[in-house]
């Protein structure tokens, strides 16, 4: 019979099967069925099942939460099999990665000690964080429904956090209890208060409701606005009452108010719906007037503007927005009358006539004499003589032509 050998193993010309270790061969196993290298493929299947068991474990160790207790039992019981196992491969390394597998568990078991004592310490934190807060909030807290709500938060997550020390929670709930039933007695009391300051609220109200039904058939338009706007301003000083009798109040209030203001609504309405009229009449006036305009005929244009303004008078007052632009209107129809009075006045005056006519002749006679002192001084090569004289007679001429102007104006 031939044989067969492997690092780990071999298989005997009889047939007897080795696996080799650090301590030497042993005998595994005896083979007549096959040949050797069946021999020696058979007992490498009986190792890498071995071996697939040891990897195994290995996952189940550093990626699961198996307990150490288990995780060792699996170890000695592989590492126990190791001197006995029917198989050819590497059983010392087999027998290195268990017991480094054991040193890992001996190590995770310390770890999971050491998270217990932090999840202890880290429950005994969340919970006295918890306690703390309650405390603060039985002593300072004024908001009372979120204040209620956030209360009851701190009770569920008391329920919800990780248990810790039982004498140190112990502790912690009576001071959380303590914390919860001051919050209430509190907040009792408060409430109590303000139903007292309610009541005394009710009353004040009643009387400012009295009083506004008492104005709301009155007349006196603005003086009884007036009391109305004092009467709302005491009425949000006042503070709230409870929502029912509130209600209530500000209902009656508010009847009170509407009926006198919807009666001076209706007053002011028509009283407005007369100042739109008149308003249609002063427009019909403003483009009677603004015919006149442009003026040829001053008096005939003076006399229709009387009438104008006599008829303007009549027609009484506008609306305030509409005031300022009918009045402006017949302001600058006045105003282009005036002036064309006053252009007249000065045409027809022989005074400012005679004026005009004198002016014109001085300037003409200066101009003349310009002219003579020129000629002198270019027939006798003066130049600053010359210049002189030609910047004198330039603003004389510019004069003349103003003077000109104006006497015709005058003339006409």
């Amino acid at each position: 019979m031939s044989t067969a050998s492997d690092p780990w193993g071999r298989v005997a010309e009889d047939g007897t099967v080795y696996v080799c270790t650090a301590d030497g061969e042993r005998v595994i196993g005896s083979w007549q069925a096959g040949s050797p290298d069946e021999a020696m493929a058979f007992f490498k299947r009986k190792f890498d099942a071995l071996e697939t068991e040891v990897s195994l474990l290995e996952q189940r160790i550093n990626g699961t939460d198996l307990s150490p207790a288990h995780a060792k039992a699996s170890i000695a019981r592989l590492i126990a099999s190791l001197p006995d196992a029917h198989a050819i491969g590497d059983l010392d390394g087999l027998r290195a990665r268990l017991e480094s597998l054991e040193a890992r568990v001996d190590q995770r078991r310390e770890e999971h000690k050491a998270a217990r004592e932090q999840a202890r310490s880290t429950a005994h934190e969340v919970k006295e964080r918890i306690v703390a807060e309650a405390e603060r909030l039985a002593a300072e807290a004024t908001h009372w429904k979120a204040s209620g709500e956030r209360m009851r938060q701190l009770l569920e997550e008391w329920k919800a956090a990780p248990r810790g020390d039982r004498a140190a929670e112990a502790v912690l709930w009576k001071r959380l209890s303590a914390a919860r039933n001051a919050f209430a007695k509190r907040r009792k009391a408060y409430f109590a208060k303000l139903e007292e300051e309610r009541e005394d609220i009710r009353s004040r109200k009643e009387e400012l409701v009295r009083q506004a039904e008492e104005l709301s058939a009155s007349t006196d338009w603005g003086a009884t606005a007036a009391a109305y706007r004092e009467l709302m301003r005491s009425w949000k000083q006042a503070g709230r009452a409870d929502r029912t009798a509130e209600d209530e109040l500000w209902s009656r209030f508010k009847t009170a108010q509407d009926a006198f203001f919807k009666a001076r609504s209706h007053v002011l309405d028509a009283k407005e719906r007369e100042l739109r009229e008149n308003a249609i009449a002063k427009e019909q006036l403003l483009a009677e007037a603004e015919k006149l305009l442009p003026v040829t005929d001053a008096r005939a244009a003076r006399s229709t503007l009387r009438s104008i303004q006599e008829r303007w008078e009549r027609a009484g007052a506008v609306p305030r927005d509409a005031q300022e632009r009918l009045e402006g209107g017949l302001r600058k129809i006045e105003e282009a009358l005036r002036k064309a009075e006053d252009s007249h006045w000065r045409r027809t005056n022989p005074e400012a006539l005679s004026r005009a006519r004198g002016t014109v002749d001085q300037i003409r006679a200066a101009i003349t004499q310009l002219e003579g002192q020129l000629a002198k001084a270019e027939a006798s090569g003066d130049e600053n003589a010359q210049q002189r004289a030609q910047e004198a007679l330039a603003a004389r001429r510019s004069w003349l032509s103003e003077a000109e102007r104006t006497l015709a104006e005058l003339s006409r």
